[in-house]
């Protein structure tokens, strides 16, 4: 049996994997893209292009990907109601990868994107006669402000809190995902990332990483608030909340998503499916300390408590949370459901400082000097 793809955030970091994987196996796809966003098959291609596809598969894809140009906040996806009828008649499955990645995004911005695009997905799937099946991509990070302990695939609960808005919309989204499978008796499958890395080099035609973001804003922090103490080395010296012996969970995006489409292979429960897609080892602390400081010619020190006297630097550094946060995070994921589904196969390829590294742009010290940019506006990344 043929089964029809749609796939939203096909042009974002993630979803360009997503989209490869499943070309693997499907002749043609759907791609939901952001009306008025530019070319997306173009940067599709170059994608592709980039990573080293064959020319005979990149020259392929103009006749393998129907762009749907689609507004996710709206309605009908924006689409008029002949339009979106006809695309939902043609699905057996939507993948649903597009969304804000913004940690310092405000929740109201975050809820449009996040939660208010899932629930007009889940309406295309409740739309078509073949009931297709739902794949969200959702984060590990729904386990909020825990930061101890081991994280199960199946609590969704908000008793801890959150770190930042950016969690609180994902874990809102998976609540309605809960609701829509009860209330139409149909699977759902849910897949929980962790933080997505790559060691590709960074390439202007290519989407954006979380850590490349944190990398901008740890930049443009610098630039913004002047240098402030400095260590023995001459380096600025910067306090931040932390754990010595924390922990945090980065996989490489492509064996992610590899796992991802593995996963979808299963026949699903019936109800609501979640899954950890997370790395078999987590990367110390220390080590993403190691990285920052690589990365942006700074001193980091890790202390248990926000200092009472800091710096500028240190200040501004306290207004994006999502920078930081995680720097005191000792907790787990536990990704039992995976190994028992897939075995040793679903261990996770290298990730540390050197592949981090590999994937960031190491070489481009700030200078010093007068601020570059303003201090709001920082970037975020986007997966669309």
């Amino acid at each position: 049996m043929v089964v029809h793809v749609a796939l939203t955030g096909a042009t974002g970091f993630l979803g360009l994997r997503l989209l490869r994987r499943l070309l693997a196996t499907h002749r043609s796809m759907t791609v939901l893209v952001h009306a008025g966003s530019g070319d997306a098959l173009r940067r599709i291609t170059r994608f592709f292009e980039l990573t080293g596809a064959p020319e005979e598969f990149t020259a392929g894809l103009p006749g393998r990907l129907r762009v749907v140009e689609t507004e996710l906040e709206r309605p009908r996806l924006g689409l008029s109601g002949r339009a979106f009828q006809e695309l939902a008649d043609g699905l057996g499955a939507v993948w649903h990868s597009a969304g804000s990645i913004n940690l310092e995004g405000n929740l109201p911005e975050l809820r449009r994107t996040n939660v208010e695009g899932t629930r007009r997905v889940l309406e295309l799937a409740a739309a078509g006669p073949g009931r297709p099946l739902v794949h969200h991509v959702s984060t590990a990070f729904v386990a909020g402000g825990r930061r101890e302990g081991v994280a199960y695939e199946d609590e969704l609960d908000d008793a801890y809190g959150f770190e930042n808005a950016y969690e609180r919309s994902k874990f809102e989204a998976e609540k309605l995902i809960h609701a829509w499978s009860r209330k139409h008796a149909r699977p759902v499958v849910v897949l929980r990332p962790s933080v997505l890395v790559t060691d590709l080099p960074p390439h202007p035609e290519l989407p954006s990483h979380p850590l490349q973001v944190i990398q901008r804003i740890m930049r443009d922090a610098r630039r913004t608030a002047g240098d402030g103490g400095r260590d023995r080395d001459g380096r600025p010296h910067v306090r931040l909340v932390g754990h010595p012996h924390g922990r945090l969970n980065l996989i490489q995006v492509d064996h992610a998503a590899e796992v991802m489409v593995r996963l979808a292979d299963r026949t699903p429960s019936g109800g609501v499916d979640t899954y950890h897609v997370v790395h078999d080892r987590d990367v110390p602390v220390p080590t993403v300390v190691a990285l920052l400081e690589r990365l942006v010619p700074v001193s980091i020190e890790l202390v248990a408590a926000e200092p009472d006297d800091p710096s500028a630097l240190e200040s501004l550094l306290r207004f994006y949370p999502g920078l930081t946060a995680y720097l005191a995070h000792r907790r787990r994921f536990d990704d039992t459901r995976v190994r028992t589904l897939l075995g040793p196969s679903a261990a996770s390829g290298r990730v540390d400082l050197d592949s981090l590294c590999a994937g960031l742009d190491a070489r481009d010290h700030v200078p010093a000097g007068p601020p570059a940019t303003p201090a709001t506006g920082l970037p975020s990344a986007r997966y669309s």
